[in-house]
Protein backbone atom coordinates (compact mmCIF):
# COMPACT_ATOMS: atom_id res chain seq x y z
CA UNK A 1 0.00 0.00 0.00
CA UNK A 2 1.54 3.44 -1.06
CA UNK A 3 1.91 5.79 1.46
CA UNK A 4 0.23 9.58 1.77
CA UNK A 5 1.82 11.81 4.09
CA UNK A 6 -0.20 15.06 5.09
CA UNK A 7 0.61 18.29 6.70
CA UNK A 8 -1.68 20.03 9.47
CA UNK A 9 -1.75 23.42 9.65
CA UNK A 10 -3.62 25.04 6.56
CA UNK A 11 -3.81 21.44 4.60
CA UNK A 12 -6.53 20.17 7.90
CA UNK A 13 -6.96 22.83 10.15
CA UNK A 14 -7.68 25.72 9.06
CA UNK A 15 -4.63 27.91 10.91
CA UNK A 16 -5.62 31.40 9.27
CA UNK A 17 -8.67 31.54 10.05
CA UNK A 18 -7.50 30.80 13.63
CA UNK A 19 -5.48 33.45 13.16
CA UNK A 20 -8.20 35.71 12.22
CA UNK A 21 -10.43 34.66 15.44
CA UNK A 22 -8.19 34.99 17.86
CA UNK A 23 -7.22 38.55 16.53
CA UNK A 24 -10.89 39.76 15.59
CA UNK A 25 -11.61 38.84 19.43
CA UNK A 26 -8.76 40.75 20.98
CA UNK A 27 -9.36 43.50 18.89
CA UNK A 28 -13.18 43.78 18.09
CA UNK A 29 -12.82 43.50 14.15
CA UNK A 30 -14.16 41.41 12.10
CA UNK A 31 -11.83 41.06 9.38
CA UNK A 32 -11.92 37.69 6.86
CA UNK A 33 -9.89 36.04 4.63
CA UNK A 34 -11.15 38.82 2.10
CA UNK A 35 -9.00 41.20 3.55
CA UNK A 36 -6.22 38.95 3.37
CA UNK A 37 -6.46 39.43 -0.09
CA UNK A 38 -5.58 43.11 0.01
CA UNK A 39 -3.98 43.10 3.54
CA UNK A 40 -1.31 41.34 5.52
CA UNK A 41 -2.11 40.48 9.23
CA UNK A 42 0.98 42.92 10.26
CA UNK A 43 -1.04 45.54 8.50
CA UNK A 44 -4.68 45.02 9.97
CA UNK A 45 -3.11 44.69 13.26
CA UNK A 46 -0.06 46.25 13.85
CA UNK A 47 -0.37 46.50 17.29
CA UNK A 48 -1.41 42.73 18.18
CA UNK A 49 1.75 40.79 17.13
CA UNK A 50 3.17 40.11 20.11
CA UNK A 51 0.09 38.72 21.27
CA UNK A 52 -0.72 36.46 18.39
CA UNK A 53 2.53 34.80 19.37
CA UNK A 54 1.71 34.32 22.72
CA UNK A 55 -1.80 32.48 21.71
CA UNK A 56 0.15 30.53 19.27
CA UNK A 57 2.26 29.47 21.96
CA UNK A 58 -1.10 28.51 24.29
CA UNK A 59 -2.73 24.42 24.07
CA UNK A 60 -5.81 26.64 22.92
CA UNK A 61 -4.60 27.79 19.87
CA UNK A 62 -4.06 24.36 18.03
CA UNK A 63 -6.40 22.53 19.95
CA UNK A 64 -9.91 24.81 18.40
CA UNK A 65 -8.74 25.04 14.96
CA UNK A 66 -11.53 25.11 12.51
CA UNK A 67 -11.72 21.63 10.02
CA UNK A 68 -10.77 22.63 6.13
CA UNK A 69 -13.86 21.32 4.51
CA UNK A 70 -13.67 17.83 3.27
CA UNK A 71 -10.43 16.60 4.53
CA UNK A 72 -12.73 13.92 6.76
CA UNK A 73 -14.63 12.13 4.17
CA UNK A 74 -11.51 12.15 2.03
CA UNK A 75 -9.16 11.35 4.17
CA UNK A 76 -11.35 8.47 5.10
CA UNK A 77 -12.04 7.29 2.03
CA UNK A 78 -8.58 7.40 0.76
CA UNK A 79 -7.33 5.59 4.16
CA UNK A 80 -9.20 2.28 2.23
CA UNK A 81 -6.46 2.26 -0.56
CA UNK A 82 -3.40 4.42 1.04
CA UNK A 83 -1.88 4.41 4.18
CA UNK A 84 -2.30 7.74 6.22
CA UNK A 85 0.69 9.50 7.47
CA UNK A 86 0.20 12.68 9.18
CA UNK A 87 3.09 14.99 9.40
CA UNK A 88 3.45 18.25 10.94
CA UNK A 89 5.76 20.64 11.61
CA UNK A 90 5.19 20.94 15.52
CA UNK A 91 8.84 22.16 16.01
CA UNK A 92 8.85 25.48 16.36
CA UNK A 93 5.89 25.61 18.47
CA UNK A 94 7.03 22.59 21.11
CA UNK A 95 3.98 22.92 23.28
CA UNK A 96 1.74 22.31 20.66
CA UNK A 97 1.73 18.28 20.43
CA UNK A 98 -0.48 17.75 22.86
CA UNK A 99 -3.15 20.16 21.64
CA UNK A 100 -2.42 18.63 17.53
CA UNK A 101 -2.62 15.12 18.70
CA UNK A 102 -6.16 15.35 20.56
CA UNK A 103 -7.40 17.76 17.45
CA UNK A 104 -6.34 14.65 15.36
CA UNK A 105 -8.07 12.41 17.69
CA UNK A 106 -11.06 13.94 17.88
CA UNK A 107 -11.59 15.08 14.20
CA UNK A 108 -9.87 11.95 12.32
CA UNK A 109 -10.65 9.26 14.72
CA UNK A 110 -10.42 6.50 11.86
CA UNK A 111 -6.61 7.75 11.48
CA UNK A 112 -4.03 5.54 13.20
CA UNK A 113 -2.40 7.57 15.75
CA UNK A 114 1.05 5.27 15.77
CA UNK A 115 1.18 7.22 11.85
CA UNK A 116 1.21 10.79 13.75
CA UNK A 117 4.44 12.32 13.06
CA UNK A 118 5.66 15.76 14.80
CA UNK A 119 8.75 16.63 13.03
CA UNK A 120 10.90 20.07 11.90
CA UNK A 121 12.08 18.73 8.15
CA UNK A 122 9.88 16.96 6.88
CA UNK A 123 12.66 15.54 4.35
CA UNK A 124 12.89 12.64 7.32
CA UNK A 125 9.14 11.56 5.99
CA UNK A 126 9.00 7.99 4.51
CA UNK A 127 6.00 8.03 2.51
CA UNK A 128 5.68 8.07 -1.36
CA UNK A 129 3.44 11.62 -1.23
CA UNK A 130 3.74 14.54 0.74
CA UNK A 131 0.38 17.44 0.82
CA UNK A 132 2.12 20.31 1.99
CA UNK A 133 1.35 24.39 1.58
CA UNK A 134 4.87 24.62 2.69
CA UNK A 135 7.17 25.02 -0.13
CA UNK A 136 9.95 24.37 1.64
CA UNK A 137 8.75 21.45 2.79
CA UNK A 138 7.92 20.12 -0.67
CA UNK A 139 11.12 20.73 -1.82
CA UNK A 140 13.23 18.71 1.01
CA UNK A 141 10.37 16.01 0.73
CA UNK A 142 12.17 12.99 -1.16
CA UNK A 143 8.92 11.32 -2.47
CA UNK A 144 6.20 13.24 -4.75
CA UNK A 145 4.90 16.42 -3.45
CA UNK A 146 1.11 17.95 -4.01
CA UNK A 147 1.06 21.32 -3.12
CA UNK A 148 -1.70 22.35 -1.13
CA UNK A 149 -3.18 25.95 -1.69
CA UNK A 150 -3.41 28.22 0.44
CA UNK A 151 -2.66 31.84 1.18
CA UNK A 152 1.10 32.14 1.44
CA UNK A 153 1.76 30.04 -1.89
CA UNK A 154 -0.89 31.23 -4.91
CA UNK A 155 1.84 32.54 -6.05
CA UNK A 156 4.48 29.68 -5.88
CA UNK A 157 4.55 27.59 -9.60
CA UNK A 158 4.68 24.14 -8.42
CA UNK A 159 4.23 21.04 -10.95
CA UNK A 160 0.99 18.86 -8.65
CA UNK A 161 -1.48 21.29 -7.15
CA UNK A 162 -4.67 20.72 -5.62
CA UNK A 163 -7.19 23.67 -4.45
CA UNK A 164 -9.07 21.51 -2.12
CA UNK A 165 -10.07 18.16 -0.92
CA UNK A 166 -12.38 17.41 -3.66
CA UNK A 167 -8.96 17.60 -6.07
CA UNK A 168 -7.08 15.76 -3.64
CA UNK A 169 -9.19 12.73 -4.01
CA UNK A 170 -9.29 12.78 -7.39
CA UNK A 171 -5.31 13.12 -8.41
CA UNK A 172 -5.08 9.81 -5.30
CA UNK A 173 -7.95 8.31 -6.99
CA UNK A 174 -5.91 8.31 -10.65
CA UNK A 175 -2.86 7.93 -8.97
CA UNK A 176 -4.34 4.38 -8.02
CA UNK A 177 -5.57 3.59 -10.93
CA UNK A 178 -2.30 4.72 -12.81
CA UNK A 179 -0.23 2.50 -10.43
CA UNK A 180 -2.16 -0.90 -10.53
Amino acid sequence: MRRIAVDMDEVLADFTQQVLDVLNKKTNQRYTRAHLNEYSIEELYPNELDYLVEQIHTDHFFRTMQVIEGSQVVLERLSKHYEIVIATAAMEVPNSFAAKFDWLREHFPFLDPNLFIFCGNKKVVQADYLIDDNIQQLTRFEGRGVMYTAMQNIELAYDVRVDNWHEVEMYFMEELSVKA
